[in-house]
């Protein structure tokens, strides 16, 4: 069995890497020519050797990085199906036309079923996943590494330009730092984007390295919360993540010699009595559950979909969802299936006219919850229909 990998250097024109590639090329910049000027590299082997430091963090940085956009999730192909007696097993993914191997998710945005799928990352303008996702904690490891060296040479740097004078002066045997009102003021911009990256950048990396530690995804650990906190039969028995083996033999998974993951992305190693299949079975049960509780709702007030609506009043444009799930566009007459609920806003699945189908096969999202009110009569029948 293969996987697909559709990585290219298109991935890199999206506002994501350029944003990403822009900050890292604006603190290497920076902080090499305040290094040639604090510690110039041509003056002593201490001074080459630390602008090498420095460089490799950056090399590092970009070629895992790249490896991690490149590289790719692994994405479950089109059409794929198992063997026969596990069909019933497996979910299936209308997008795809085929059956979600085990661990895998499909991702709206790359719009197939990715291997293992953690989150999609827009920074790498693909999802972090099997393949990938040793590389993507690589990157977060060097760059916030690469950072911290930049602020020891920006920081004494700036020292020395405000000092400028004093060394002149009276250290003329120490080497001079000097910045324009331009270069003074890109500096003190790049210490801003350094720190901001050791903060931001090296929290994704403790919490990437958590999942890595317990060899569950962010999906995963919701799953496992629904699990435990789900009423189950006798004969379910307690819940176990199948995929735990202990933190060292989590970490092989991931991290290996070859820079290729253990798995094959359709087949895991699993703890004593559970299967290749004990995941999704949740899955399916958790799903069939969240069936019972949906609710029909009749749209009775028009939505255009935009993120602060405050034409539905300011409640429901401040009080919005905290998520990057999608809000829907709805017409008085539209009907909803509720999935979630919030006090100001509704999840749901529109049901499509039969020329809607033909152009998308699934409309979902949140939408205000003044906009729409509870079928009564429908639900009751929608209830029939499930005992059936």
């Amino acid at each position: 069995m293969g996987h697909e990998v559709v990585g290219t250097w298109r991935q890199v024109f999206h506002w994501g890497p350029f944003l990403a590639l822009s900050v890292i090329f604006t603190i290497s910049t920076v902080t090499i020519k305040c290094a040639a000027m604090w510690w110039p590299p041509t003056h002593s082997l201490g001074g080459f050797l630390h602008l090498l430091a420095f460089l490799t963090w950056v090399l590092l940085t970009l070629f895992n990085y790249f490896m991690a956009m490149l590289k790719g999730p692994g994405f479950v192909p089109l059409g794929w199906k198992p063997k026969l007696e596990s069909t019933r097993l497996l979910q299936y993914c209308d997008f795809c036309k085929g059956y979600k191997a085990p661990r895998s998710h499909h991702c709206r945005k790359c719009d197939r079923c990715v291997m293992k799928m953690d989150h999609h990352c827009p920074w790498i303008n693909t999802c972090c996943g099997h393949w990938n996702h040793a590389n993507f904690c690589y990157f977060l490891f060097f760059a916030p590494c690469g950072c911290v060296h930049a602020l020891f040479i920006l920081l004494p740097s700036i020292y020395r330009a405000i000092h400028f004078q004093y060394y002149f002066y009276y250290r003329r045997s120490e080497p001079l730092v000097y910045l324009s009102v331009y270069g003074f003021v890109l500096t003190m911009f790049s210490i801003g984007l350094a720190i901001g990256v050791i903060i931001a950048v090296g929290m994704l990396f403790y919490i990437q390295m958590k999942s890595v530690l317990k060899n569950e995804t962010g999906i995963e650990s919701w799953i496992i919360d629904k699990a435990l906190d789900r009423d189950r039969t006798e004969e379910e028995g307690e819940f176990i993540y199948p995929y735990h083996l202990g933190w060292r033999q989590n970490l092989r998974q991931v991290f290996t010699w070859s820079g290729r993951p253990k798995s094959n992305g359709f087949t895991w190693d699993i703890v004593d009595g559970c299967t290749q299949f004990t995941l999704t079975e949740e899955q399916i049960k958790q799903k069939a559950e969240k069936r019972d509780r949906t609710v029909l709702y009749n749209i009775m007030e028009g939505y255009s979909g935009r993120l602060f609506p405050c034409s539905k009043g300011i409640k429901v444009a401040c009080c919005f969802p905290c998520t990057d799930e999608p809000r829907i566009t709805l017409c008085p007459g539209d009907r909803v299936l509720v999935t979630r609920w919030k006090r100001h806003w509704l999840y749901g699945t529109k049901l499509l006219s039969a020329e809607e189908k033909q152009v998308k096969q699934r409309i979902r999202g949140w939408f205000p919850r003044r906009c729409a009110k509870e079928m009564m009569d429908d639900n009751e029948n929608l209830s029939d229909k499930k005992d059936d």
